[in-house]
């Protein structure tokens, strides 16, 4: 199936990380939720009931980034793929979760995973 819904770059301040600083003092995350699902019901009878609300998604994404502090993206990706898969009928879904500002010693872009889980 090839019908997905993509959620893109919602942004968060929150305390994830492995290192004490990461742990205390909020940075920037960004979040991409694709989720596939049949889509073709929805686009005959134009009813949000016949689709996902994607608000809905995207309060379960920010209540995991608001809850408990990760160590690793990887497990912070997985526990958001978890607890759509839990709530949504989805077939499959991706998470992609990016640190704006890694702690690396050098001048470089987000640090992503990305991660896809079947339901």
């Amino acid at each position: 199936m090839n019908d997905c819904i993509r959620l893109t770059d919602l942004t968060f301040q929150a305390c994830h990380g492995a290192l004490p600083h990461e742990r205390r003092i909020a940075q920037e995350f960004r979040v991409d939720v694709t989720l596939w699902t049949p889509l073709e019901r929805a686009g005959k009878s134009d009813c949000l009931e016949d689709t996902l609300s994607y608000a809905d998604v995207a309060d379960v994404v920010a209540s995991v980034m608001a809850g408990p502090v990760h160590n690793l993206l990887e497990s912070l990706a997985n526990d958001i793929a978890s607890q759509i898969l839990s709530r949504f009928s989805v077939t499959k879904v991706g998470v992609t979760v990016k640190k704006m500002a890694p702690p690396l010693k050098m001048p470089s872009g987000p640090a992503q995973v990305e991660i896809e889980r079947h339901g």
